[in-house]
């Protein structure tokens, strides 16, 4: 199998090759960029299998460059910054990173993160066997794989999306708050500005409408979103 392909943003050039040592030993292909605009232009001639960004870089920051990656691409994202605050960690997973750590981190633990990433695309990559978990309209779902495809086609969602939807559709048919959203799903505390899990859910709309499906997630105004499989 060929080795897989990650670029480290990052403009702390000590942190660039702590990250990158451990990688290395872990038998990855790293490429390191002190800002996001070189890692952009970086992946747009040459798409990497994984992201890790750093937020705060010159030229163009970590949330940015998550930003114009999640225009092109389904590549999972860590970011690693020293925001450690709940707004950060939540600007971070709306705009489509699948994970957070905040510095000073493990590199033991990024590495255990990196390859907990790679283990569940493996496994997505398995095709799904006769009686899925989840069937409902033209969706058919695998907890165990992680995999949701409409009509046949593959959803790529990113983690954080697959959660979401799972959450909202073995809750058909009950409106769910974002404040409850954010607690189960994120498991951040409802004091913070619970119209962040909007953005997500633009996001998940998109790939169900861009796959012809007919499912549909409702907003249901001033609290939250519902599945409804009733009439």
């Amino acid at each position: 199998m060929e080795p897989k392909l990650i670029y480290i943003a990052d403009d702390e050039i000590k942190i660039q090759e702590l990250i990158k040592m451990f990688l290395k030993k872990e038998g990855y292909i790293v490429e390191v960029f002190c800002d996001g605009k070189q890692l952009l232009n970086a992946f747009k001639e040459k798409p990497a299998d994984m992201l890790l960004l750093d937020i705060m870089m010159p030229k163009l920051d970590g949330l940015a460059l998550c930003t114009e990656i999640r225009k092109i691409s389904n590549v999972p994202i860590i970011i690693i910054s020293a925001k450690d605050n709940e707004s950060d960690k939540i600007a971070g997973l709306m705009l489509g990173s699948d994970d957070y750590m905040t510095k000073p981190f493990s590199p033991v633990e990024l590495v255990l993160r990196v390859k907990s990433i790679f283990k569940r695309m493996d496994l997505e990559k398995i095709t799904i066997p006769n009686g899925a978990d989840i069937n409902i309209f033209d969706i058919t779902i695998s907890t165990e794989r992680r995999y949701a495809a409409a009509n046949g086609h593959d959803l790529k969602l990113t983690p954080m999306e697959f959660n979401l939807l799972i959450y909202l559709i073995k809750n058909k048919n009950k409106g769910i708050s974002r404040e409850e959203l954010l607690n189960k799903i994120w498991g951040f505390d409802s004091e913070v500005d619970t119209r962040a899990t909007d953005d997500m859910i633009k996001r998940i709309r998109k790939k169900l409408a861009c796959a012809g499906s007919i499912l549909k997630i409702e907003t249901l105004w001033g609290f939250g979103f519902i599945i409804s499989d009733k009439d």
